[in-house]
């Protein structure tokens, strides 16, 4: 097993002239065996992204591997989740199951699938057509974790749950996870959820590669800081930044005023004044600060001298 489950180098894809690139210039390292949070507001190249990983799509410019291979060469080895749960409609729960047994022989681990089926209370003779959509993801998540892949990419996989199914199938994800060291990839509006279940963040923003790396690394490469000043009196944000020297000296991502008081959150690029207050920024600030501000300097392993010990 290679020790990157994917890995990018200037990926880009377009689709034709009048809808442009969903993804450009995009370069990330996802090691193997992590579980890995991809956010970004509608339209940011989340689901291309994970297309692209799962061999549906191809490249415009630029490479992607995945388990150390090319997407299509690693097909057998990664389970896939789309956003829209295809299913074949006429079929029955049963016969989808015996059929993804079929298309995976000495992979498919039945009990798995029929285990999570039964969570649900689903017969197994109803036809896919008659499920709300609630239960078509369940089957079809039943469909990928018994393949037993080495790579799991769903593609918000949780949306159409209840709170009570989508904690008992966040629960049967980390135990995969855990048993089988699955590298799971999956994109998601709910910060919160991703933040107790994840490790590893793709913050994907106007088709680009905005934050990558570790969670815990990331967190504490930023920096909450607080002070109060003349300047933040009489003018926004930007021109009080610029008359803090000693704020200039780090990268800003986002930067407020109250009255007199300025906070901002910073990538500190050396030793932080005195006299200010400082914080450590949750999971949700981080994210947020960057989706508001796109402008902000990324920090991902395509930045060198951005980029995280």
């Amino acid at each position: 097993m290679t020790d990157l489950a994917m890995a990018a180098t200037a990926l880009g894809k377009r689709f034709g002239r009048r809808r442009g690139w969903a993804l450009r210039d995009c370069a990330f390292r996802l090691p193997a065996g992590r579980v890995c949070a991809v956010v970004g507001p509608n339209g940011a190249g989340k689901s291309t992204l994970l297309s692209l990983a799962a061999g549906l799509l191809a490249p415009t410019e630029g490479t992607i591997t995945v388990l150390g291979t090319d997407p299509a060469s690693a097909r057998a080895r990664v389970g896939y989740v789309a956003q829209d749960k295809p299913l074949h409609p006429q079929l029955t729960i049963a016969e989808t199951l015996r059929m993804g047994a079929h298309l995976n022989p000495g992979r498919w681990e039945a009990t798995a699938a029929e285990r999570i089926v039964a969570a649900g209370e689903l017969d197994p003779r109803r036809r896919i057509r008659a499920l709300s959509g609630g239960q078509r993801t369940r089957v079809a998540l039943a469909l990928a974790l018994a393949k037993r892949p080495e790579l799991l990419l769903l593609d918000e996989p949780m949306a159409d749950l209840d709170p009570l199914a989508r904690h008992e199938l966040m629960g049967a994800l980390m135990s995969q996870a855990a048993q089988h060291g699955t590298t799971i990839v999956m994109s998601s509006h709910v910060v919160a959820e991703l933040e107790d279940s994840c490790d590893h963040l793709l913050l994907v923003g106007r088709g680009r590669i905005r934050l990558a790396g570790e969670i815990d690394d990331l967190l504490a490469a930023h920096t909450r800081v607080s002070t109060t000043t003349q300047a933040a009196e009489r003018a926004g944000a930007a021109e009080a930044v610029a008359e803090l020297p000693d704020l200039r000296a780090h990268t800003v991502v986002e930067s407020r005023v109250t009255g007199r008081q300025l906070t901002a959150l910073i990538r500190p690029a050396g030793r932080l004044a005195d006299d200010w207050r400082t914080s450590a920024p949750s999971l949700e600030e981080l994210i947020l600060a960057y989706l508001r501000n796109p402008e902000a300097a990324s920090l991902t392993p395509a930045a060198p001298e951005e980029a995280l010990a």
